[in-house]
């Protein structure tokens, strides 16, 4: 009987794998939540926008008149200036306006000394009563020669002397009056009246100094501002519609705006058309006339002129915040009355200012998005507010 115990072999040690086992179990747990963590939010977002709706402001399309307008840039320009000068020589003895002042037409402004004048207008009258005392003297003369001619007293000759005598001494009479013409003429260009009325600028030559008829320098300007007009430029391509309104006798509106085009500052009337179109920008100067009451317009200033030349009645309006465009269509977006909005493609007609009338795509009454629309898809649920309403808190 073999009395030898079995060999026992050592047991071998596992503990590696186990260490394997906690790392990767470590880093399982490290690594899950990161991974999934961009989907997660991604359909944590997706699932909120989709709940959530997008605050909007609409507004509702309606039903309007919409004018049809041409636009240019003008300028005022007075119908009428004048620059005072004088027409003789002499010394400033009087003025009678203050500078600014709106003067009537033969309103009195300046006086040069009539004193030269009026003396020669008497010169001129004295010797008139001379030439005519001696034209008497040489009628009756030629009365006496005419009966001494039929006694046959004198001479034929004698006689065609003394009616050639009366006929020069005739002419100097005539003389003598153009003279106290001129005189009496002098003497009124001494006295300088308003030719216009106007406003008057400032004063360019100031009392005592002596003026002189050659001088370049004028007395003063005084420029008409009532009423006025504005010349601006329209594209020539408009020309045969507004000839035609004017040949059919209507009476065209103007529209003076400020040079922000935000004020209207006056309300005026087409007056005319120039005869040449600008060859270099296209275009043809018009003339309007402004009554100017308020003296809102002034010369020389810039203005944008709006020419009314039609007006289409029954429109639909909507704000022009409202008009989205992509490469393929024009288009807003409509809220629908479930509040969810529609992309709504339309054709566009006029604009005008903050306002565009659509000719195709849209209804009066239906509401349209003018603030939001960069959040907005095909299909969003909006909370809405209208133009013009309080938001609520």
């Amino acid at each position: 009987m073999n009395s030898e115990k079995p060999e026992v072999r050592p047991k071998k040690s596992r503990w590696w794998i186990w260490l394997v086992l906690l790392c990767a179990a470590g880093g399982a747990t490290y690594l899950f939540p990161r991974v999934m963590q961009p989907s997660t939010q991604a359909q944590a977002k997706k699932g909120g926008d989709g709940a959530r709706p997008v605050p909007i402001v609409a507004a509702m399309a309606r039903k309007g008149e919409m004018p049809v307008y041409l636009d240019g840039i003008g300028s005022v320009t007075a119908f009428n200036t004048v620059t005072l000068r004088t027409r003789v020589d002499g010394e400033i003895v009087k003025v009678a306006f203050t500078e600014g002042q709106f003067v009537k037409k033969d309103d009195p402004l300046i006086e040069i000394d009539p004193r030269p004048y009026q003396v020669m207008l008497e010169q001129a009258e004295a010797q008139l009563a001379r030439d005519q005392a001696l034209l008497a003297n040489t009628r009756v003369d030629l009365e006496r020669y005419k009966v001494l001619f039929a006694q046959q007293a004198v001479p034929k000759q004698q006689l065609d002397t003394q009616e050639a005598t009366v006929a020069q001494t005739e002419a100097t009479m005539k003389s003598d009056k153009a003279q106290i013409d001129n005189a009496r003429l002098q003497l009124t260009y001494a006295h300088i009246p308003s030719p216009l009325t106007g406003r008057i600028g400032l004063r360019l030559v100031d009392q005592g100094n002596i003026v002189k008829a050659t001088d370049l320098t004028g007395l003063a300007v005084i420029t008409q501002l009532q009423p006025i007009a504005v010349i601006f430029n329209i594209a020539e391509d408009h020309l045969p519609q507004v000839t035609a309104k004017m040949r059919a006798g209507l009476t065209l509106p103007v529209y003076a705006i400020d040079r922000d085009l935000k004020t209207r500052l006056a309300t005026g009337k087409l007056l005319t058309i120039d005869n040449q179109i600008d060859q270099t920008t296209g275009t043809v100067r018009f003339k309007a006339q402004f009554e100017n009451e308020d003296l809102s317009l002034f010369p020389n200033q810039f203005v944008n002129a709006k020419l009314l030349l039609d007006t289409r009645h029954g429109a639909t309006i909507v704000p022009t915040a409202a008009i989205q465009h992509s490469p393929q269509s024009t288009f807003v977006y409509v809220v629908k009355p479930d509040n969810t909005v529609e992309v709504r493609n339309i054709t566009v007609g006029i604009t005008e200012g903050d306002n565009v009338s659509v000719d195709q795509g849209l209804q009066s009454g239906e509401r349209v998005v003018i603030d939001g629309i960069d959040k907005l898809q095909e299909g969003s649920k909006v909370t809405v507010r209208m133009v013009g309403a309080s938001p609520r808190g």
